[in-house]
């Protein structure tokens, strides 16, 4: 534990000596690999030194996203080109069950790693073994990475060499839910969460349920009782307000490319009106630059291509229950966005630099 202390004070120290910090995504011709690519191309204080592709090694990036034309021609690498790259930190844009194997293999003395897969994200080997269906082959790690959502892990964020990224699903509905739970406001056994894709957030490999003929003016629920963001979104409200929180987590597929909109339920504990479920809302994220509690239900669309965070939350007095709303990009906030927000929390940049980007709308 001492050595591996010592060489990320190493790391830090080699990072701040530079200019900029030397990056990597690997993993990089996915939609959050291009995401990455796409935001950190204008950020200011890193350098995006190699980006890596199994299946398209020699390709130019720019021959596969023609959106990147004279803006980032880098040529995809093979994985092996990390053992000849002096890197501060790496983005794994890997698929679940696939980036346990990198930090096996590379470990953490050599670069930081901020994983946008599930494969850190639950603190417990069974737990994950349960809802991926999949051996972890390296729980020592598990206990090492920190949860990277900033606006509740912030401090862990700063100082960890290993950080599992949230996912989209449960970024919009814990940022939906922590304030009343974190004020002991509802019940935490009552929750009822309802939330709703674009089709993005499966993935760019083709898939019968995303293809275009069934996606296009569709619109249904999956992943009924057993989709694997629901432990993660327990498990963070659990450690966060230190009680035992079980959520009703129903996902569903829109037919939009990019977006998720959490429409959450929950029941009071304490006598509530409305001004005191808009207060708490405020009070809670009133310096989180990334959260804007707004005056009415959010859209997608006034937070597409952003960092942002719409949470809205309203109290029906007729059937006693709270109803909290959050939209977010599900490529951004929900992943490549989130991800830059924590590099630059762990390299002690402004948090918001490379992410102010207005919302596309329309």
């Amino acid at each position: 534990m001492a050595k591996q202390k010592n060489e990320s004070r190493k790391l830090w120290q080699k990072s701040s000596e530079r200019s900029k910090g030397r990056i990597g995504v690997v993993g990089a011709t996915g939609y959050t690999g291009m995401e990455l690519i796409r935001l950190l191309t204008d950020h200011p204080d890193i350098s995006l030194d190699i980006v890596t592709s199994r299946s398209n090694a020699g390709t130019r990036f720019s021959k596969l996203y023609p959106s990147f034309e004279g803006i980032f021609e880098d040529e995809l690498q093979p994985m092996e080109a990390l053992k000849d790259a002096d890197l501060d930190l790496i983005f794994l844009a890997l698929p679940h069950r696939v980036s346990m194997d990198f930090v096996q293999e590379y470990g953490l003395n050599n670069f930081r790693i901020i994983d946008l897969s599930g494969d850190f994200r639950l603190k417990s080997k069974d737990l994950y073994e349960k809802w991926y269906n999949k051996k972890h082959v390296c729980p020592e790690f598990i206990e090492k990475a920190a949860y990277g959502l900033p606006e509740l892990n912030r401090d862990r964020i700063r100082n960890a060499d290993l950080v599992a990224n949230p996912g989209c699903y449960p970024t919009s509905s814990i940022l939906a839910l922590a304030p009343l739970l974190d004020g002991s406001l509802i019940d935490p056994k009552s929750i009822v969460i309802d939330s709703k894709s674009g089709v993005t957030g499966a993935g760019s490999t083709p898939k019968e349920t995303t293809h275009f003929p069934n996606v296009f003016g569709n619109f249904f629920a999956y992943g009924l009782r057993n989709h694997r963001h629901t432990p993660e979104i327990e498990q963070i409200l659990s450690i966060k307000t230190g009680q035992e929180v079980t959520v009703q987590f129903t996902p569903h597929l829109l037919p939009i490319d990019r977006g998720i909109l959490t429409t959450a339920y929950s029941t009071p504990v304490v006598d509530l009106n409305l001004e005191l479920v808009r207060d708490t809302f405020l009070n809670y994220y009133e310096k989180e630059y990334f959260v804007r509690v707004v005056d009415q239900p959010p859209s997608v669309k006034n937070v597409r291509g952003s960092n942002f965070c719409d949470v809205f939350a309203t109290y029906d007095e007729r059937t006693n229950r709270i109803i909290t709303i959050s939209a977010i990009d599900n490529l951004v906030k929900g992943a490549a966005g989130q991800a830059i927000q924590n590099m630059n929390l762990m390299f002690r940049f402004i948090e918001k630099t490379g992410l102010e980007y207005a919302p596309l709308n329309p």
